[in-house]
């Protein structure tokens, strides 16, 4: 059994094709048909059923995918470590984050780490904070950044708190309450809402907020952007509640600083089990010691 094999296996299930796989891995796709089936026969067992329309995975294929990613992740850490060893930083860094993360210039990191180290492939993967944290947790998300209520930290990770933020009221400028320059969340509490999906840390912190002071709101758009949020509130449908550091980014909307409102904590997070290299190397960039994380 060998790593490309694993690769091609791994390729094929992400993209549920064998011609989209080959593309991804640079080589023609008779050769990764051939090295896919020689595989097979040594497992005794085949891992896709292929069909003129799609290409999935067999119950052996799924269970052999997760062990493949380790084991490819294992040898990618593993030549890591050794260029480490003497001076050189490249593998793979990749980072999650929540769509209004805002304690951090995270672009601004991401391309100073770039060009310090040109040799480290950059994944980004933008979440909700609870799938970002078990990504980390599995490993694979190296480091992500969350915005948690002040009622939740992230567990089984290493952590750091980056910065505490109140949510604001987000109307549209045509809104009656546009011109108020506070609010509380009775007032609030009678407008029709947008907000992320029930469940997630995002929507929590302002459910329990009305929740604590009695009152029930009308969330009628659930949305998993925060950008598309504001698309909403533009023209009026609803109101919103959103960080305020991440506020101003927002066109065609109005802020309102509200008295009661909750309050969120950003973190950035890693795995309690090491960091890698390239980990190490971009939290170093965002100016967060080697020491932290408990």
């Amino acid at each position: 059994m060998e790593l490309q094999q694993m690769r091609y296996v791994v390729a094929v299930a992400e993209t549920n094709s064998f011609t989209r796989a080959a593309e991804r891995c640079l080589v023609v796709q008779s050769a990764l048909s051939h090295q896919i089936a020689r595989l097979e026969r040594e497992l005794g067992a085949r891992l896709f059923e292929r069909t003129s329309r799609r290409v999935r995975l067999t119950p052996a294929g799924a269970a052999f995918l997760p062990a493949a990613r380790q084991c490819l992740d294992a040898a990618e850490r593993a030549a890591a470590e050794v260029a480490a060893a003497i001076g050189e930083i490249r593998g793979r860094l990749a980072v999650g984050l929540i769509p209004t993360v805002a304690a951090v210039d995270l672009p601004g990191a991401l391309r100073d780490f770039r060009r310090q180290y040109p040799q480290v492939r950059i994944d980004l993967r933008v979440g909700a904070s609870d799938d970002l944290i078990e990504q980390v947790r599995d490993g694979a998300v190296d480091v992500a950044f969350l915005g948690l209520p002040t009622t939740a930290r992230p567990q089984s990770v290493a952590v750091h708190e980056l910065a505490r933020d109140r949510l604001v009221a987000v109307v549209a400028p045509d809104h009656p309450l546009a011109a108020e320059t506070l609010v509380d969340l009775h007032r609030l509490s009678s407008e029709v809402f947008v907000d992320l999906p029930a469940g997630t840390a995002g929507r929590i912190q302002s459910d329990q907020a009305f929740a604590a002071a009695g009152l029930d709101r009308d969330v009628a758009f659930e949305v998993t952007s925060a950008d598309y949020i504001a698309r909403l509130v533009g023209p009026g449908l609803a109101v919103a509640m959103l960080p305020a550091a991440y506020a101003p980014q927002l066109t065609g909307v109005v802020t309102i600083e509200v008295t009661d409102a909750p309050a969120r904590v950003e973190y950035v997070i890693w795995s309690r089990a090491g960091r890698t290299p390239a980990a190490t190397a971009f939290l170093a960039v965002l100016g967060i010691p080697a020491h932290t994380g408990d």
